[in-house]
């Protein structure tokens, strides 16, 4: 296959935003990009365009791309993660061991950068539907290490909501929060599977500053002293969702309670809150992510305040020398 390689830039969004529909058209996973999604994601801080990305085109045809990002710290392993995309008319073999080999390289460069002294393991995922990549991550030494799931609310049959408790104070995000949610989230995920801390850099890149963000429909539970966010519910609304399938869904990006605070239904009052809100903001839908094995009890949070699963993924991991 006569294909011309290079790497991604900024310029080939709308490529690559074309690329993920036609993906989604023979694996559909729910997921929509505009062009707009996938520059401001490739603009990310943890991912190196020229140097740490690669792309290959038939012509004027983008056909496949790799995205590999590392991470903001190794604790103690660098986790390594990595998009792939391969337009269905051009899946084979060959190309997929291409993509490997390529990844492969690239990723032991940029762990040798950036972690030298620590393990490296590659951390990909496929949605269920996604049987050829599922296929390749297999056949190239990936295990199957973890199972995710999409979970789906219906706003308008709501359960009744969990009262607030009365000793934290509720706000809506606002920037002057942002270095203490920060802090909370990485408290509060530190115990997660696959996660790591979140530089500030990454963290306003992908959450708090990103286009997508609703700081509106984004809920804080202070501590007494309102010097440590207790709990958080973030949310995001991407319009090329609703454009594709006409419904507004309020994505939940991050829930989390400190570890001091469990077992009082803190989450599930937060969260019912934040449902309640974007109900009332016109939203019809609301979806978020969540780790079967989580060992904070999440998915239960989830199916008391109306949650309930649609979708799977599964992680990939391959550890590299």
């Amino acid at each position: 296959m006569d294909l011309t390689w290079r790497p991604l830039t900024l310029a080939d969004a709308e490529a690559v935003a074309g690329l993920l529909a036609a993906a989604n058209q023979v694996d559909p996973t729910g997921e929509h990009y505009s062009a707009e999604d996938v520059r401001e994601d490739v603009a990310s801080p943890n991912v190196d365009l020229a140097g740490g990305t690669t792309t290959a085109w038939d012509g004027d045809r983008l056909v496949a791309v790799v995205i590999p990002r590392v991470r903001d710290a190794a604790n103690p392993v660098h986790q390594l993660r990595f998009e792939m995309c391969v337009h269905p008319g051009y899946r084979d073999g060959e190309i997929g061991a291409r993509l490997i080999d390529w990844l492969v390289r690239a990723a032991t460069e940029l762990h040798r950068r950036r972690f030298p002294d620590a393990p490296l393991e590659l951390h990909g995922s496929t949605h269920e539907n996604q049987r050829w990549l599922t296929a390749l991550f297999e056949t190239h030494g990936f295990r199957h290490a973890r199972s995710f799931v999409d979970m789906r609310a219906d706003l308008s049959v709501l359960p009744p909501n969990r009262p607030l408790p009365t000793d934290l104070r509720l706000v809506r995000f606002e920037d002057k929060y942002d270095e203490l949610t920060r802090q909370a989230r990485n408290d509060t995920f530190a115990e997660h599977w696959g996660s790591t801390v979140q530089s500030p850099e990454a963290w306003r890149h992908m959450i708090t500053g990103s286009q997508s963000f609703r700081p509106d429909l984004s809920f804080l539970l202070l501590s007494p002293g309102e010097d440590e966010v207790a709990a958080f519910v973030l949310s995001a609304h991407f319009e090329s969702d609703t454009a594709a399938t006409g419904i507004r869904e309020l994505y939940v990006s991050n829930v989390g309670t400190r570890r001091a605070m469990r077992g009082r239904g803190v989450a599930t009052a937060l969260l019912g809150h934040t449902l309640a809100e974007a109900k009332a903001h016109g939203f019809q839908r609301s979806v978020l992510g969540v780790d079967v094995d989580n060992a904070t009890g999440a998915l239960g949070i989830y199916q008391r305040c109306g949650f309930s699963v649609t979708d799977r993924w599964y992680g990939w991991i391959r550890a590299l020398p």
